[in-house]
């Protein structure tokens, strides 16, 4: 949380009622997408998408992005801003996120956060910390002992030095693994307790909503979604990214969907092996993001199931928005 009770500052703007701000959340296929666009219609809302992919232009079949229609109905921000071949990364988020949600304030509509990207949504509602710049010779000193003994031996070294945040890193992404054991190295202290320590002080109320399915339910949609990416055009869009000189060297390629795809456009997957491995591969990334989402207290979970309409979630959260309540101010 933030040094000061957030609806403290918040309550200082706008004639003294408090700029709240409603971050839906929750693993991929949730339905965060709809609701938000529905939440969008109700209050008159504009939305900030909290996804570490969307931002890229040309991966719109893998990142399942909002319709051309559904971002003429209703506006959207951090979508198509940057080549895949551009950084961009959590830090950045959060500073540009509040900024966008003060404008969006600004010309009177409601700033609706949405997004299945953890360390978004913390960076823009709790800040992150940046750490120490690069230090050359160490992380060659770990890039050449991943080429010797493989990412393995770095990720049970950072699990020894830092279990929270190796709990919650993706042990497939090096980058990842290499900063974190970066930041002990230069600071003596974990990642993770840098990111407890409070960072910004906020001028609106964030209020978190998750979507909870069963477990089964959901990976029943997942696998739905990943059939429908694939006969969408997902190997198509590989195929053009590639043609594009974009490649998995990119952090923005470089997860579920595109690794795969590429694996199977190099020839290293079937089509029935690539769809298994894309099926796999984000069901394990839907547990890491529910791992990630249950340790935040904040959030207030909304069951979900095949007969829950999107209207009704949608026009549930409006209604608590709406309604004053002490745990804004906490």
């Amino acid at each position: 949380m933030v040094g000061k009770a957030p609806g403290e500052a918040a309550e200082k703007k706008g004639s003294g009622v408090s700029r709240r701000v409603p971050v839906i959340v929750g693993p991929t296929a949730s339905g965060k997408t709809g609701v938000a666009l529905r939440l969008a219609e109700i209050l008159g809302g504009e939305i900030i998408s909290a996804d570490s992919r969307q931002i890229y232009r040309f991966l719109d079949v893998g990142t399942a992005k909002p319709t051309p229609a559904q971002r003429e109905l209703v506006r959207h921000h951090f979508i198509d801003e940057l080549d895949p071949d551009e950084e961009f990364n959590a830090g950045k988020f959060g500073e540009l996120g509040r900024r966008a949600v003060d404008q969006i304030f600004t010309r009177g509509r409601l700033p609706i956060v949405a997004g299945g990207s953890g360390l978004y949504v913390r960076s823009l509602i709790d800040g992150l910390f940046e750490g120490p710049g690069a230090d050359p010779e160490f992380r060659y000193a770990l890039e050449e002992r991943i080429k010797r003994g493989g990412l393995p031996d770095l990720m049970e070294e950072l699990r020894r030095l830092d279990p929270e945040t190796a709990s919650r890193i993706d042990p497939t992404k090096p980058r990842r693994v290499v900063r974190a054991l970066e930041v002990i190295h230069a600071t003596g202290r974990s990642l993770s307790s840098h990111h407890a320590l409070p960072k910004i002080e906020l001028d609106f109320v964030p209020v978190l909503f998750g979507l909870l399915w069963e477990r089964k339910e959901l990976y029943r949609r997942i696998d739905s979604r990943c059939d429908r990416m694939v006969s969408g055009g997902l190997l198509e869009e590989a195929a053009s990214l590639e043609r594009g000189g974009y490649n998995l060297s990119l952090n923005a390629l470089n997860t579920v969907g595109y690794k795969e795809a590429f694996a199977l456009l190099r020839g290293d997957l079937t089509a029935g092996e690539m769809i298994a491995e894309f099926r796999k591969n984000t069901r394990r990334y839907a547990k890491r993001q529910m791992t990630w989402f249950r340790r935040d207290g904040r959030i207030r979970w909304i069951r979900m199931d095949e007969q829950t309409a999107e209207g009704d979630v949608a026009g549930g959260i409006a209604g608590e928005l709406c309604a004053p309540s002490a745990r804004d101010a906490g």
